[in-house]
């Protein structure tokens, strides 16, 4: 019994918030591309926020539920069915046995998440659940979904448990779903913040310039580990060598060719190019979200602006999490 894999699509991953304290030994983080639409999709089952779902991928991903499961879907709309009708996203669902979830064709955003009520059951790999594809670490025997691939789903919580029998009660979905705005948006252009990079000031004026006026765009040679921006190039006053250096989600790279690269989820732990910027942690699940050929506009804010944003967002969080639980308190 469990959840088994009928096509696996694009690419199907399991992940989770990922695998913090590990990168002095070369070990990445990773973890879920959009986390707060992971973090949504959890708290929407009853689960604990960082519980490891399923990342799938711009189309083509279906399921087939061998018993009746609570889930959520949240991310990018990449048109979920459930036996070919259209299924609400944003709020949680009791999917029954012998059912297929299918996600068609993206219409918004790139990536989905589904969560399951208590948790896909895969074992924690220094301390995540999340799937390192190039180690051949975590999720579900440390690769992509593949085709007739079974994975099962942990107990529910006690307020899973109870969500799901109240949702099963009910002969149509739920008249509410989550505002999700505060924490991403699919838009196909995207301004997005940014603080300095540490070597900012290397970069001449005129390049400096171009990078704030100008859009660039994504390029199909983009994944989890980097956004390759396609646009103008930026160029050092002088060139200079730089050792290698601790990168983080959303450093901004700027190599030879003069044409940027974010860092995103998959990123190395050190990087030897000059970084030009640093995309702010608020702005990160907007970003996850863009396609290839979707453009980018670069806006530098201080520090200071950058946390306040994200204090905001995860003020945001909370009341959403709070709300959610009187719903349940309230029967829905």
């Amino acid at each position: 019994m469990g959840v088994r894999v009928l096509q696996p699509g694009m690419l199907a991953t399991i992940q989770d918030l990922g695998r913090y304290g590990l990168q002095k030994f070369g070990v990445i983080v990773g973890g879920a591309m959009d986390s707060n639409s992971l973090r949504i999709a959890n708290l929407l089952v009853g689960n604990v926020e960082g519980e490891g779902a399923l990342e799938v991928t711009l189309f083509g991903t279906s399921l087939l539920f061998e018993s009746d499961e609570l889930i959520a879907i949240t991310g990018g709309d990449l048109k979920p069915t459930i036996d070919g009708k259209s299924v609400p996203m944003w709020q949680p669902l009791v999917i029954r046995k012998g059912s297929v979830l299918k996600f068609n064709a993206a219409i918004s955003g790139s990536r989905a998440y589904v969560s399951f009520g208590g948790g896909v059951q895969v074992p924690e790999v220094m301390g995540s659940k999340s799937t390192y594809i190039r180690a051949g670490i975590g999720g579900f025997q440390g690769r992509k979904l593949q085709k007739n691939d079974v994975f099962e789903c942990n107990t529910r919580t006690e307020s899973g448990e109870d969500l799901f029998n109240q949702l099963q009660k009910k002969t149509s979905y739920l008249s509410w779903s989550v505002h999700y705005t505060p924490f991403v948006t699919f838009k196909k252009t995207q301004t997005i913040r940014i603080i300095r990079g540490s070597e900012y000031e290397r970069f001449d004026e005129d390049s400096l310039k171009k990078f704030f006026s100008t859009p660039y765009t994504i390029s199909t040679q983009s994944d989890r580990m980097g956004y390759r921006l396609e646009g103008q190039n930026i160029q050092l006053k002088e060139p200079f060598e730089l050792l290698s250096e601790g990168v983080t989600f959303g450093t901004i790279q700027v190599p030879s060719n003069g044409q940027p690269i974010i860092l995103m989820a998959d990123r190395q732990t050190t990087g030897g190019y000059p970084k030009i910027g640093q995309v702010i942690s608020a702005d990160l699940p907007a970003l996850a979200q863009m396609q290839a050929s979707g453009q980018v506009f670069f806006k530098e804010v201080t520090l200071e602006e950058a946390q306040w944003a994200l204090i905001h967002q995860e003020k945001e969080m909370n009341e959403l999490a709070f709300g959610l639980r009187i719903k349940r308190l309230h029967q829905l």
